[in-house]
């Protein structure tokens, strides 16, 4: 029987519902399969031998290959030049990551994810500066990529609070030679009181949340389906 121009439209919405909603629950399983991928990777080289310092790469283009890999390195804290990222979340509150360049033995720069502080909740444009150690340290961390950018209003980042940093730019407002990569500094390696916390999130984290969000879609796009099946194919024939 030919469609009418009513029922036509209603299965074109019907078919582009199912369409979206399941393309949706697929996106949201590719999204914790990405996740798993990333955890997986960084497990497998977490049990790979720590980097030196001399073997931290210079070259951007390598540095993601060395992402999650443990690192033991000996520098010099350059604390005058600590950064405050702003709204950054750990176990649930919003705070800061403390960033501190650490100059090398070679004299090249690297930035290093101290950890998170809380903000001060009558004066957010105050901080206050963890301790830090004189003199020659050792660090033991992970690589990792520059903080994860989050969405700001003012694309010129400045001053001691900044929502973003960018490797490149930095480096050229700062004249450091910096490597193309941050370490995040491990809770085992704090090697001082400095109040910072350390329980970085996994990369994993919310795969359980993806897998869920996935079912809604899928269970919408049946419910969709099911619906123009029967009143639009079944009811009109018990009628």
């Amino acid at each position: 029987m030919p469609l009418n121009g009513r029922a036509f439209v209603v299965l074109l919405a019907a078919v582009a519902g199912v369409v979206l909603t399941a393309r949706l629950g697929v996106w949201q399983l590719d999204r914790a399969a990405q996740k798993t991928a990333l955890q997986q990777a960084l497990d497998q080289r977490r049990e790979l031998p720590a980097l030196t310092a001399a073997e931290l790469t210079r070259d951007a283009a390598t540095a993601p290959a060395q992402h999650y890999r443990r690192v033991v390195v000996d520098g010099h804290w350059l604390a005058e030049r600590t950064l405050y990222l702003d709204n950054r979340q750990m176990n649930g509150r919003v705070g800061f990551y403390v960033v501190t360049p650490l100059r090398l033995a070679d004299d090249s720069v690297v930035l290093v994810q101290r950890g998170w502080q809380p903000r001060d909740q009558l004066d957010r444009s105050r901080v206050n500066a963890p301790p830090t150690p004189v003199g020659l340290v050792r660090l033991v961390g992970r690589v990792g990529p520059a903080p994860a950018r989050l969405y700001e209003f003012d694309a010129a980042a400045s001053g001691v609070i900044r929502q973003n940093i960018e490797l490149t730019a930095y480096a050229h407002e700062t004249a450091l030679p910096l490597r193309p990569l941050t370490i995040v500094q491990e809770d085992a390696a704090a090697g001082t009181d400095d109040g910072l916390l350390r329980q970085w999130p996994r990369p994993a984290a919310g795969v359980d949340k993806n897998h869920g969000y996935a079912f809604q879609w899928f269970a919408l796009a049946t419910l969709i389906l099911g619906l123009y099946v029967w009143f639009q194919l079944l009811r009109p024939r018990r009628r």
